[in-house]
């Protein structure tokens, strides 16, 4: 089966780091001492979504958001063609993908938007708490996502991991949105340059970070220390409390 080339190389370093970010920056979110890491990634992250905006807009192809722009009714009638021997295929996103590209984005914003919040003092506790559940709640997308890429990957019987990492999908016979292109379609030389820009931007924002000694504001380690301090007293207290009673 012969291969075109789909995902040029900035949406693949958008996806790949982007990945890395959320990660990283969920796996170290309790943690005190790498709190500065937490909050660096979340810029990052800020700044690769600010990105993949414009290029969703200005790139390629398949890169623009108008290529994965479907009804929910399409996004049905793709779920129901699942089922069906003629399944339906696309070369870009389909349907129920493309819906988690856009949740995916938007939880990003709102996730960074109330992690900045946060560290600045801004709206108390209430930010907090959406912060999480925001977080969280692009955990979920997440893991709804890679399962529809394995399952998509075994009912197309295509890598869809490897797609995005080579850019190389295979072509698609009578696409019901026509989005079958010329395999140059994403190659373009400006695409790479954007790609290798976004990367050492991305690159000098973390050694900047590292070499300034870049930490958030002392207040916020201070106030999950109070937190903390404040939650074992109250602990100590409600046991205290049972050992009296229990006298």
């Amino acid at each position: 089966m012969s291969k075109v080339r789909v995902w040029d190389v900035p949406v693949r370093v958008f996806h790949w780091l982007l990945a890395i970010c959320f990660i990283v920056a969920y796996l170290v979110a309790e943690s005190e001492r790498l709190l500065g890491i937490h909050v660096v990634l979340g810029y990052t992250a800020l700044g690769l979504i600010a990105f993949r905006v414009i290029w969703g807009f200005v790139g390629p192809r398949y890169a623009r958001f108008r290529s994965f722009l479907f009804s929910p009714a399409a996004a049905i009638s793709y779920t129901r063609s699942l089922f069906m021997k003629n399944r339906q295929e696309y070369l870009g996103h389909n349907p129920l993908g493309s819906y988690a590209i856009y949740a995916i984005l938007l939880l990003g914003l709102v996730t960074g938007i109330t992690g900045y919040m946060r560290l600045n003092e801004i709206g108390g506790d209430s930010v907090e708490e959406l912060h999480e559940v925001f977080a969280n709640a692009w955990l979920g997308i997440v893991i709804l996502h890679l399962l529809g890429v394995i399952v998509g990957s075994w009912l197309h019987r295509e890598n869809l991991v490897r797609a995005m990492i080579t850019g190389y999908k295979n072509a698609v016979k009578d696409n019901p949105d026509s989005q079958n292109a010329p395999a140059s379609a994403a190659g373009v030389p400006a695409g790479r340059l954007v790609g290798i820009g976004v990367v050492i931007a991305v690159a000098a924002f973390w050694v900047w970070a590292y070499a300034t000694g870049y930490r958030p504001t002392e207040r916020v380690a201070d106030e999950r220390r109070q937190e903390a301090g404040a939650q074992s007293v109250s602990s100590a207290t409600r046991l205290s409390d049972k050992a009296e009673r229990a006298e």
